[in-house]
């Protein structure tokens, strides 16, 4: 063969050499011998008709190989493939020797490698022998050849090599698979690894940039997150040599600064608390390597020492693993660009799903000091929020959960602004991750404060109506600070914040709701119930002024918005006609329940100062409102209202100026004007306490008017409150509601002197509040509604807020009966005031009322008779009995029915009363 060869070498014509070298291959390969004295016939042919050769070792690796690879047995398969890798072999020495052969272009390289390749995926899952050696030699040679290896290529030699040695069970297991009387495997194993890196450098030395090192680095990215120990232990380590490589041999051509670089560092990081000692010890020096590269690209020479000097990011002073990862963060923030680090970040957050507790406590740990560390620049926030959205639901361990939690508060305190504004981008608050985010933004009370502050600012970011489009109302910055404010009124970390906020919330809330009003964002406010449940979500308008309820239901001053609703005022503000009226009711009710009065007016003179219109006019209605208060100059200087109130008198908005100059003509501003008041309220009281006054309702609303302005009046609202009794019964439904509603703003402006002597009152008013409940006009009910539970409050009752609801939306005998035992458990001791003042209203001319005493006579009789007994005394029980006969002969069929239904448990009660 070496002689056949020789005279092949040495003969001139082309043809004649191609026939005998086709001959030559194409004769038997099935004995060792044969076959390397064929690849050495060859070789040395290819000495002179490189081209020749070349091509014909081409044609065989596209035809018959690649058509014998499948179908034909499998000693033929080995034999060729055998025969073809030990040309291969010999072609590459040659070419290796061959000065000229840079000048030769290769066209048909791919096609050689791949059917490399496929020797090597059929390689056995042990090692007996060198064959992936000697073909990763082989790609190592021909991928030195011209033209060069495109990315694809590259990219399938890197993933079918890296697979083929890395997928190697361990070495104790390679050796017990491995045949008897082969060589040892981990020999074999080492030689391949070392053929595995050559490959890996050389590839780097055909592109000596960061670019190709992070191109190499990616196909590794699937054995570093191997759940496998062996395997991670072999990427890690080819990896340093590489990188050991890079650093102490090479200089890069040019400067590149690939953000994906960040990756790599992170995937490595995150092995620095693997399980194998070889691991943790490698990854951490790859990621000193790696840190140096970085910074040496940039040209300024590392603050810590060498990596083949350094500790790796050991502390001299302490060793510690905290010490260790503060400089590693510190290292991370100043010698990564941005979008390195960023990526960097993304991969720790990626790494938080894993199912390896020391990489997720790692992973969280790191992020949580990348944070605290100001490492995140601004631009980098909207990136690794939506990242961060990702991976919490992905969270296995409850200790890397708090972490997370800890580390999303430290960013939020170290970019607020930013924060707030990605996760309002994020999607709708209600989600259960957004949510949390907002939930973890309020750990501390601080950040809570600044957050709530941002989104109440929000509101004010409010485009005109000729630069929104229809399809993008939902995405208002408006629109999605409101849905937030909204959802956060409901979260348990909010609430002191939101309490803590309450002026600027309200001043936001009051304002957007204007906005869209104007901009006709009503669909959802005629037809919506507040007593329904219902997933459908809620329109602009209808979520503002739903917002706007739960500010004070949620803040505890349920007060505030139960005297609105009890009025109808939250109606008044579903539209802009009745808009300032429900502004004002609002206003008064918060000056009446002293809710966040020097707050708001705080805010109201910031909103009269704004430029925008609307701002005037809700702070004008709640300033003008609050005037009337005496308290209110404790609050802000006269003089500089008085100038408020002149500049706005010549406001573009009519009922802004009109609402000023009311301002300023308010009995506060004119100290003379409240002697006058005084004067005329005892007048009109005199005209009042008479026994037939002319025109009460006229009289009554007056009163009314005057007492609101003056406030507490002492001894005067005494006799107000005393007369107004009387005027509960009379004929005219207008004259009932109006004395009853009267009899509720005077039992609250009495004063401190007054309180007892007006609670007496309002104890003497419930009877007869609660039958007026049953009143045939439904007016009248309502401004009962209201006077009850003002008279609750007034007198403490324990289930105030609970009464509320059932007067608001309670319905039927049960919200009745409701109501009935909040009155009666409040009044523990006073069951028999309460029944015997109950049996006046059996003579009363409305049917309506005579059939609610009967059912509180009734009941009392039946749940609390022994308290009765125990009450009651004689005299009482024959009132009882003269009172029930005059029912036996009513014409009403129920009055009878009554009376014999419960004339046996009255002769009962008889026996028992001493």
């Amino acid at each position: 063969f070496q002689l056949y060869g020789i005279f092949l070498r040495e003969c001139a014509d082309m043809e004649l050499v191609k026939w005998h070298l086709t001959c030559l291959l194409e004769s038997s390969h099935l004995s060792c011998s044969q076959r390397e004295g064929i690849a050495l016939s060859v070789g040395l042919a290819s000495t002179t008709h490189l081209e020749e050769v070349w091509a014909l070792l081409e044609h065989m690796g596209r035809t018959r190989f690649l058509r014998w690879a499948l179908p034909s047995p499998e000693s033929q398969d080995e034999i060729l493939e055998s025969s073809f890798l030990s040309a291969s072999i010999l072609l590459t020495r040659v070419l290796r020797k061959e000065y000229g052969a840079q000048n030769y272009k290769f066209t048909q390289t791919p096609e050689l490698i791949q059917c490399l390749l496929c020797i090597l995926q059929k390689e056995p899952d042990f090692l007996a022998t060198l064959c992936r050696q000697k073909v990763i030699l082989v790609i190592v040679g021909l991928s030195n050849l011209r033209p060069s290896l495109k990315p694809l290529v590259k990219s399938r030699i890197l993933q079918t090599c890296l697979r083929s040695v890395y997928l190697l069970p361990p070495i104790e297991e390679l050796k017990s698979k491995s045949p008897p009387l082969e060589p040892a495997p981990d020999a074999l194993y080492g030689k391949t690894v070392r053929a595995l890196d050559l490959l890996l450098q050389n590839f780097f030395l055909e592109n000596p940039s960061m670019d190709e090192l992070s191109f190499l680095l990616q196909h590794t990215e699937r054995w570093l997150k191997s759940d496998r120990s062996h395997e991670r232990k072999r990427v890690v380590l080819s990896i340093f040599l590489l990188l050991q490589y890079v650093v102490d041999s090479l200089k890069f051509t040019e400067e590149a600064t690939p953000s994906v670089l960040g990756h790599h560092i992170g995937l490595l990081t995150l092995l620095c608390r693997d399980k194998d000692k070889v691991t943790r010890s490698r990854s951490q020096q790859c990621v000193s390597l790696l840190l140096h590269l970085v910074v040496e690209q940039k040209g300024r020479a590392l603050e810590f020492m060498p990596w083949n000097k350094a500790k790796h990011f050991e502390v001299k002073v302490s060793k510690e693993w905290e010490m260790k990862l503060g400089h590693m963060v510190k290292a991370f923030r100043k010698d990564l660009t941005v979008a390195q680090h960023t990526q960097l970040v993304l991969t720790l957050l990626h790494g938080l799903h894993s199912h390896s507790h020391l990489r997720c406590d790692l992973a969280s740990r790191l992020l949580l000091m990348i944070f605290q560390d100001a490492g995140v620049k601004p631009e980098q926030v909207a990136e690794i929020l939506h990242s961060l959205l990702q991976e919490l639901p992905g969270i296995r361990f409850k200790n890397v959960y708090k972490t997370m939690m800890k580390a999303i508060a430290a960013l939020g305190n170290q970019h607020t602004q930013e924060v707030v504004e990605v996760t309002l981008s994020l999607s709708h608050p209600f989600e259960r991750w957004i949510l949390f985010l907002w939930r973890t933004l309020a750990t501390n009370q601080q950040l809570a404060r600044k957050v709530m502050t941002i989104l109440y600012m929000k509101l004010k970011l409010r485009p005109s109506r000729e630069f929104i489009q229809p399809t993008r109302q939902a995405q208002l910055v408006c629109l999605k600070a409101l849905n937030t404010i909204y959802e956060l009124l409901y979260t348990q970390e909010y609430r002191g914040t939101v309490r803590w906020a309450f002026a600027g919330v309200l001043m936001g809330l009051l304002t957007q709701l204007h906005y869209l009003l104007e901009l006709g964002m009503v669909e959802g406010m005629s037809d919506y119930q507040e007593d329904i449940l219902d997933d459908k979500p809620l329109g602009p308008c209808r979520t503002c002024l739903e917002a706007l309820k739960g500010l004070f239901w949620t803040t505890n001053y349920w007060e505030v918005f139960a005297h609105v609703k009890l009025l109808n005022g939250w109606e008044c503000l579903e539209c802009l006609e009745t808009y300032p009226q429900g502004v004002t009711l609002l206003a008064r009710a918060m000056s009446h329940y002293d809710c966040e009065v020097k707050a708001i007016l705080g805010q109201a003179i910031i909103f009269l100062k704004n430029s925008e219109e609307r701002d005037n006019l809700v702070a004008i209605l709640i300033i003008s409102e609050f005037l009337n208060s005496p308290d209110v100059f404790q609050h802000v200087n006269q003089r500089s209202m008085v100038n408020f109130m002149n500049l706005n008198l010549k406001n573009p908005n009519p009922l802004v100026r009109a609402m000023s100059l009311q301002a300023l003509s308010s009995t506060l501003m004119h100290p003379n004007k409240m002697a006058l008041l005084q004067s005329r309220l005892l007048e009109l009281l005199d005209s009042f306490l008479q026994p037939e006054p002319n025109d009460p309702l006229g009289l009554m609303q007056i009163l009314g008017d005057i007492l609101h302005r003056l406030g507490d009046q002492g001894a005067v609202i005494l006799k107000i409150a005393q007369h107004l009794r009387l005027f509960f019964e009379d004929v005219s439904a207008e004259v009932r509601g109006c004395a009853i509603f009267l009899f509720g703003d005077v039992i609250h402006s009495g004063g401190k002197k007054f309180r007892q002597a007006l609670k007496t009152f309002a104890f003497q008013a419930l009877v007869p509040l609660l039958f007026h409940l049953a009143d045939s006009c439904p007016e009248v009910v309502m401004k009962t509604k209201l006077t009850f539970l003002r008279c609750a409050i007034l007198l403490k009752w324990e289930f105030r807020k609970e009464l509320f609801s059932k007067l608001a939306w309670g319905r039927g005998l049960g919200a009745e009966n409701d109501v009935f035992i909040y009155m009666i458990e409040s009044n523990f001791g006073n069951y028999h005031q309460f029944f015997m003042q109950a049996l006046t209203y059996l003579h009363s001319p409305h049917r309506n009322l005579k059939l609610a005493a009967m059912r509180f006579i009734g009941g009392m009789l039946q749940d609390y008779f022994a308290d009765l007994c125990f009450y009651l005394k004689k005299g009482d029980i024959k009132t009882l009995k003269k009172s029930l006969k005059t029912l036996r002969e009513d014409p009403d069929s129920m009055c009878r029915r009554f009376y014999l239904n419960f004339m046996g448990d009255v002769m009962e009660l008889s026996h028992y009363v001493t």
